[in-house]
């Protein structure tokens, strides 16, 4: 089978990590959190067609191109049903304690945990990690990787943060324990800062659950 094919942007003035996302066949891609730099999203795409975007959670850094992006791709916004109502209100999205205004539309479809998200031979499983916001996702692609698109919820060496209007620490480090059980090998993608894997996390990230 093919090997999942995965590009990589770092965009707008938090530098948060937007992912391109394909079944390495030629397939529609997933954008997943287009944060910003519309035009920068949209050179990257190329033309190619965009079977989803979907937003890991509802914080401004995550969706400041997804306007524009849904406007040129015609594809569908995707966001879990707890951060759906955020996406749309610079209050609720956390933009304007920090002086920004972005927005996305109401989302197309929202997501549950265990939910698929596809396109192509691509499959996208939706693992409900809430913490860092009441909706937050990681999206895991075991057939093609495996690879975990994790947001913030998982990062290098460290977790996302839980002081924000509706995080909470306690669902946080139950997410991450769901995460402990998937594959050593699993290449994490997260929504900030490089890549790392669950076998390096299981190592030494303070957060990690201990036996």
């Amino acid at each position: 089978m093919p090997l999942t094919a995965v590009e990589g942007l770092t965009l707008g003035e938090l530098d948060t990590n937007c992912w391109i996302v394909s079944d390495g066949q030629g397939g529609p891609l997933v954008v997943i959190d287009p944060a910003g730099e519309p035009d920068v999203v949209i050179e990257a795409i190329r033309g190619r067609a965009v079977a989803a975007v979907v937003l890991t959670h509802g914080h401004f850094d995550h969706l400041g191109a997804a306007s524009a992006v849904l406007a040129v791709t015609g594809a569908p916004l995707l966001v879990h049903s707890a951060d759906a109502a955020a996406v749309t209100n610079a209050a609720a999205n956390g933009g304007l304690v920090f002086g920004f205004d972005a927005v996305a539309p109401a989302p197309d479809r929202e997501l549950e945990d265990g939910d698929v998200v596809t396109a192509g031979a691509l499959r996208l499983e939706v693992l409900y990690t809430p913490g860092h916001t009441p909706g937050s996702i990681c999206l895991y692609d075991a057939d093609g990787g495996p690879h975990l698109f994790s947001g913030d919820t998982l990062f290098a060496g460290s977790v996302g943060r839980t002081d924000f209007p509706g995080g909470d620490a306690r669902e946080l480090r139950a997410s991450i324990g769901r995460l402990a059980v998937l594959p050593a090998d699993t290449l994490v993608h997260p929504g900030h800062g490089p890549d790392t894997t669950i076998a390096r996390e299981a190592r030494s990230n303070f957060f990690w659950p201990r036996a």
